[in-house]
């Protein structure tokens, strides 16, 4: 903050470069700051960005080190017991034997993750090559999981992982939290809302009951409507508060989940890192609202990408379709597997128009720490369980399902007991 020639206080003007940016310039001048904790104590510490090779020479250890903020040309040999990166230091080793397994079964060894691979005294070119471009990786990953906590506007916390290949963050994906409204789409919001003073016991003049539908929770926020019935929550004009035991597709996803990738060639998956309860909402299918027609465009070049995030809304009427593809969630992510742990449902909150639903998926039971999170592309909804009378004369199957749009006979990749060998 500066002052100006009549004596009267300035403005702060935000600085452009980080704090550690900072830190490092100070270090490289020889200038000490005590604001940024740059003092003649620690002003020939540097950080290490990452490790770039190894040796033994005799009983010591070195390392390559890549300085933060320094070129590739100033990579120094470090004994280990200079570096303070221990968190570094161990993912070198384990990304080394992991390596080092990979190449032994390629060239017809044992390997197994029981095989105990001895570290070299010095190692290949190719694979401390191979070990800059996996540290080079997990900065990029790490950037990416920065920018998607920046972005997300939901509780629930997102980590990325890959131990499985060198691919990093995916290209043209944008995080979004909601619906973004493509060309020749309007979402008309519905200015009504309840007045109840408690949702839960005032199931007939609330929001559900309203459109003759069953209130859609128990006391614990758990769906307890049959698959196939539509959730109508209070919205922005209901009395109820945010504490409103009918608000919780609203609130967002709550759990800590990552994004991984898979082993087995299915690309990213995502995992839940809790333990999320039987019949909870975890997740909405976010993206693009497109019109049928411009879905049907887009779906030939996806079939020649091989890939497609197409989501009919199909409720009442086949009118809209969500894209995923470039504009999502953390859904975009959610593999196919045909005994799934999340099932579908829609959900109507300000916006009523059936042909607009949002789609939410709840766990079909309890999912463990751990455990990837899947759903049916081609789920079907069994109409002897519910009871039809109840429901809207136009309510459709083909809408309840949360199918993909179909369109190219895809081998499945799911490992169920039940798979069927081809995603539709």
């Amino acid at each position: 903050m500066a002052e100006n020639s009549n004596g009267a206080r300035g403005c702060f003007v935000p600085c452009l470069s980080s704090e550690s940016d900072l830190q490092e310039i100070c270090r490289a001048e020889r200038v000490c700051c005590t604001t940024l904790r740059v003092t003649r104590k620690n002003i020939c510490n540097f950080e290490v960005e990452y490790l770039c090779d190894y040796k033994r020479v005799q009983e010591e250890e070195l390392y390559l080190v890549k300085w933060k903020g320094y070129p590739d040309s100033e990579c120094s040999w470090e004994p280990r017991h200079h570096l303070k990166c221990y968190n570094l230091l161990k993912q070198f080793h384990r990304d080394l034997e992991r390596e080092l397994l990979r190449r032994l079964e390629a060239a017809g060894g044992s390997g197994s993750k029981k095989t105990v691979v001895r570290c070299p005294r010095r190692l290949d070119p190719s694979l401390s090559h191979y070990l800059v471009l996996k540290a080079k990786q997990r900065r990029r990953l790490r950037q990416w999981e920065q920018q998607l906590n920046a972005k997300r506007s939901h509780p629930g916390l997102i980590l990325v992982e890959n131990e499985v290949d060198l691919e990093g963050p995916p290209r043209d994906f944008v995080y979004i939290n909601e619906y973004r409204v493509g060309e020749g789409v309007t979402l008309s919001q519905f200015a009504v809302g309840c007045k109840c003073k408690d949702c839960l016991t005032d199931e007939g003049g609330c929001c559900p009951g309203a459109f003759q539908h069953k209130f859609a929770y128990n006391d614990q926020g758990q769906v307890k409507l049959r698959a196939g019935y539509p959730i109508y929550e209070c919205n922005s004009y209901c009395r109820c508060g945010p504490s409103c035991p009918n608000r919780v597709v609203q609130k967002g996803i709550q759990y800590k989940l990552c994004i991984f990738r898979t082993a087995n060639g299915r690309g990213w998956g995502v995992r839940t890192m809790e333990k999320i309860r039987k019949n909870s909402f975890v997740m909405e299918y976010v993206g693009e609202i497109i019109t049928s027609d411009e879905a049907e465009r887009r779906g030939h070049i996806y079939d020649r990408q091989g890939a497609t995030y197409l989501f009919d809304l199909d409720y009442v009427e086949d009118v809209y379709t969500v894209d995923a593809a470039h504009y999502g969630n953390i859904s975009h992510f959610v593999n196919h597997s045909c005994n799934p742990n999340l099932q579908v449902y829609n959900v109507f909150i300000d916006n009523l128009d059936e042909r607009l639903p949002r789609i939410a998926f709840f766990s079909t039971r309890t999912i463990r720490t751990g455990e990837e999170l899947t759903f049916d592309y081609n789920m079907q909804v069994d109409p002897v369980d519910m009871e039809s009378t109840k429901m809207d004369s136009n309510f459709g199957l083909a809408g309840l399902t949360g199918s993909p749009k179909k369109r190219v006979r895809v081998e499945c990749k799911c490992g169920a007991q039940s798979c069927r060998k081809y995603l539709f």
